[in-house]
């Protein structure tokens, strides 16, 4: 069960409600965003900056969501190993596309942009004092200056946020490969995910 309790709908801030269509949005989303819904002023900031770090994007979105799913391994974050996102849907991302996330650096269906993104989204989730000169030449062989801080800016709120919703632990709502938590969680071991349209 949630450590935080879920507001129902009519108490929330009616700011939570513009934009946000409740008779199409999956269990999994209503049940965040009711959590979310304790504080409005965060949770619009929230959205205002996705959006506009969306909006005004030079990467893929295929390409960032690779990185936020192998991102949400490291972190163990069910919920958002649990939740693709349309706009990632519509530029490529598949299921078996997800399932080379197990093994990034030997899959045939990555390109070496995207291979590269994860191997730095792998070391900065899981030891960012290993991110040296090294790694950025090695991303600078594939990215421009302004992509490099893009990537860089979308991998921190990954590990950030990702690691909140993990403690927040919301595993109520998710597909039955991902609920169980005695034993390790990964993206690629469901084909039940939950489509966000964000």
């Amino acid at each position: 069960m949630s450590r935080v309790s879920e507001l129902p709908q009519h108490a929330w801030a009616p700011e939570l409600c513009e934009h946000f269509d409740a008779n199409t949005a999956s269990p999994l989303e209503l049940k965040a965003r009711g959590i979310m819904a304790h504080a409005p002023h965060m949770a619009n900031a929230n959205a205002e900056f996705m959006t506009a770090a969306f909006g005004g994007s030079v990467l893929s979105r295929r390409l960032i969501e690779l990185v936020r799913l192998r991102v949400a391994f490291h972190n163990q974050c069910r919920t958002c190993m649990a939740m693709r996102f349309q706009p990632a849907l519509d530029d490529g991302i598949t299921d078996d596309l997800v399932c080379s996330l197990e093994k990034p650096a030997e899959a045939l269906d990555l390109n070496e942009r995207e291979k590269a993104a994860v191997a730095y989204a792998d070391i900065f989730a899981t030891n960012h004092f290993a991110v040296n000169d090294k790694t950025f030449e090695a991303l600078k062989q594939h990215f421009s200056e302004p992509e490099i801080v893009e990537l860089g800016v979308f991998t921190a709120y990954f590990v950030g946020y990702g690691r909140w919703l993990a403690v927040l632990d919301i595993v109520e709502e998710l597909p039955k490969e991902l609920s169980d938590k005695s034993m390790k969680a990964a993206p690629w071991q469901t084909r039940a995910a939950v489509v966000v349209q964000g």
